[in-house]
């Protein structure tokens, strides 16, 4: 018996996973907006490194500041003291004497400023700055998410900047719980929830580019800035004397107190007696 021919064969199926597969194009804008968010992760995460040597260089400086005002500067105003005493008692003694007059004014002015530059900094203990990697990793994300000049909100930025100052005095106090208080905080806020759409979001993110090339040179400009100031010349003679065993802050210490001896001899001496 011949076989039966089946006159309608079966069409062949469609590849069911040939339509699972198809990805629509990438639009232009897409495109651009992955391009640009890498170019702000690179730029933010350079910014952020910057943050913390800029953040590391001011508290250092300012650990030294300290440490200078309540060694040596309260020395010299002290100094300065009994200097605008010895020119007030010249003046007493010859009051027809305007020369003696003025220079008595401009000793006691002298003084008063010294006095005020020193402030109540130099009558207290002064502590070193060591940051330790926990908090200058805290202050680096912080650096990195908060930082004011990361936003094109006016609202959003004003909270930022806030929040930043907060965070740079955390870190030359040495907070860390303050730290990690402020970046969980800022984090966890629904302000920060962003837009919807491509093409918003990459406005914001060219944007957000250009804010951080910009504070990067800010940051540049700040740095050699502080790099150039005599408290940094000083900071820095003084730690390479230090390497060498010198000791820089105690010999200029030393030679203001032998002044600050000698003024005073010179006050307890009577006027009518004669010097040498």
């Amino acid at each position: 018996m011949a076989k039966s021919v089946d006159v309608h064969p079966e069409k062949p199926r469609a590849n069911a996973s040939a339509k699972t597969s198809y990805k629509p194009p990438v639009k232009p804008e897409e495109r651009e907006l992955a391009r640009k968010r890498s170019e702000q992760d690179a730029l933010e995460a350079d910014l952020a490194d910057r943050e913390l040597r800029a953040a590391n260089l001011r508290a250092e400086l300012g650990a030294f500041e300290r440490r200078y005002l309540h060694f040596v500067g309260s020395r010299y105003a002290e100094l300065d003291e009994w200097k605008a005493r010895l020119a007030e008692r010249a003046a007493r003694e010859q009051p027809g004497n305007e020369r003696a007059q003025q220079a008595a004014r401009d000793a006691r002015a002298i003084a008063g400023e010294t006095k005020s530059a020193v402030g109540d900094e130099a009558a207290q203990e002064p502590r070193a700055f060591k940051a330790s990697p926990e908090m200058k990793r805290l202050y680096r994300e912080v650096a990195k998410r908060i930082h004011p000049d990361l936003t094109s909100n006016r609202e959003d930025r004003a909270k930022r900047q806030e929040l930043m100052a907060e965070a740079n005095q955390a870190y030359e106090r040495g907070d860390e719980a303050r730290l990690a208080k402020i970046l969980t905080a800022y984090e966890c806020s629904p302000d920060n929830v962003e837009g919807e759409g491509p093409g918003p979001e990459l406005v914001r993110v060219i944007r957000r580019v250009s804010q951080a090339r910009g504070r990067l040179a800010e940051i540049e400009a700040e740095m050699q800035e502080l790099v150039r100031s005599e408290l940094y010349q000083l900071k820095s003679r003084v730690e390479e004397a230090e390497k060498g065993g010198r000791d820089v802050l105690g010999e200029m210490i030393q030679k203001v107190e032998e002044q600050i001896a000698l003024a005073k001899e010179r006050l307890e001496t009577p006027a009518s007696a004669p010097r040498s």
